[in-house]
C-alpha cells in the first residue's frame, strides 16, 4: 500500500507540473497553431528521466521506492513519452534494433490507429 501512495503522491506532482509547464511554454509561444506546450513537456521529461535513469542505472541514487515515486509517479504523471523515450533507448543500448524499431512503429502507427478508432466509436456512438 505504501508504494501505491507514494506513485499517487508523485502522480499528483507530475500532473502539476505538466499542467504549469505545458502553460508556461504556450504562453511563451503564443502560437495556437502548433501544440508547443506537449512538445516542451515531452522533451523535458526525456532529459530528465534520461538524467534520472543514469543516476538510477549506474550510480545506484534510487531505493525501489524512491524510483517508483519519481519514475512511475511524478514522470509518469508529467509524460508517459519520457518513459517511451527511455525504453527504447535501453533497447538500442543493449543492441536491440529490431525491438528497438518495433517499439517506435507501433506507437506511432497503433497510437494514431488508436486515437482515430476512439473517435470513430465516439461518433458511432454519440451521433
Amino acid at each position: 500500500m505504501g508504494k501505491i501512495l507514494l506513485i499517487g503522491a508523485g502522480g499528483f506532482i507530475g500532473a502539476l507540473l505538466r499542467y504549469y509547464v505545458s502553460g508556461w511554454a504556450h504562453q511563451l509561444a503564443k502560437d495556437v497553431g502548433f501544440p508547443w506546450g506537449t512538445l516542451v513537456v515531452n522533451l523535458t521529461g526525456c532529459l530528465v528521466i534520461g538524467v534520472l535513469s543514469y543516476l538510477a542505472d549506474v550510480r545506484g541514487a534510487f531505493t525501489p521506492d524512491t524510483r517508483a515515486f519519481v519514475f512511475i509517479g511524478i514522470m509518469g504523471a508529467y509524460t508517459t513519452f519520457s518513459t517511451f523515450g527511455n525504453e527504447t533507448m535501453a533497447l538500442l543500448r543493449d543492441g536491440e534494433t529490431a525491438p528497438a524499431l518495433a517499439n517506435v512503429g507501433a506507437h506511432m502507427a497503433l497510437g494514431l490507429g488508436a486515437v482515430w478508432a476512439g473517435r470513430a466509436l465516439a461518433g458511432l456512438i454519440w451521433r
